[in-house]
């Protein structure tokens, strides 16, 4: 894609305060997006906005909780207001949860998992949706999945079990609203050293570890999965809906 793919466009990125929700804010402004950035972190937000400005885009801020319903589409219909239109949307927030076998799975911990990682996305699906629909003229929905979308691995059934949701919850929206011209798509990264997986392993043996499973050697940069998710927003992806496009270096193919 070219640096004016997305000019005129509008993109709500959610989780857009830090990780990767800043990177793809900064990612599809250079393209020419304006960028609605939507964190329940207002500081964060106001961060990721200024950062967008200083590099020479558009950004505005909408400190939102997408675990409330109406809020969330509150959200939604402020930023046709401000902007005019809904063109792209990234439903990337999302929490790790406790690590914890199955059997020991605090139940407040699975709540908290399952209405931040799966509920919320759906809360955003519902209401950009019905802004792309009043305006008939298409979009393109990325979820952040996960590599945990189509594997596992012990300790996490809450993320692994929303992440597979999420999944799910990409193609079925696929499959109903392709008609009407919109894309639904989900990217799975690979593990990656920023956010919530920063702050529960800290050890630098541990992350080596990590990147010798990866074919490439490595393991997923912030702007890894920005590049991947401006290509699923952008013309360049145009007869592609109901994907997961894994951004794993190599990780589940092994």
């Amino acid at each position: 894609m070219t640096h004016d793919d997305l000019v005129g466009q509008t993109a709500l990125v959610t989780g857009g305060g830090g990780g990767f929700g800043q990177a793809i804010g900064l990612r599809l402004a250079a393209a020419g997006a304006s960028i609605a950035v939507v964190d329940r972190d207002k500081d964060a937000a106001q961060a990721a906005s200024d950062a967008i400005r200083s590099a020479g885009g558009s950004a505005e801020v909408f400190a939102t909780d997408l675990t409330d319903a109406d809020a969330v589409r509150d959200t939604v219909q402020s930023v046709v207001a401000r902007f005019g239109s809904l063109d792209i949307a990234v439903n990337n927030a999302g929490i790790g949860g406790e690590m914890t076998p199955l059997a020991d799975y605090p139940l407040d911990a699975w709540h908290q998992v399952i209405d931040v990682n799966l509920n919320s996305v759906f809360y955003c699906l519902r209401a950009e949706l019905e802004a792309m629909l009043a305006a008939g003229d298409g979009g393109s929905i990325i979820n952040t999945a996960s590599i945990m979308s189509t594997v596992a691995m012990p300790t996490i059934s809450a993320y692994v079990a929303s992440k597979h949701a999420v999944l799910g919850l990409t193609r079925a929206a696929a499959v109903e609203y392709g008609p009407h011209g919109i894309r639904v798509n989900a990217v799975g990264p690979s593990f990656s050293r920023v956010g919530f997986t920063a702050e529960k392993i800290a050890d630098d043996d541990q992350w080596a570890a990590m990147a010798a499973q990866h074919p490439l050697g490595r393991t997923a940069s912030p702007a890894d999965i920005a590049d991947t998710v401006a290509y699923l927003a952008s013309p360049a992806s145009a007869f592609t809906t109901g994907q997961l496009l894994l951004v794993d270096g190599g990780y589940t193919a092994l």
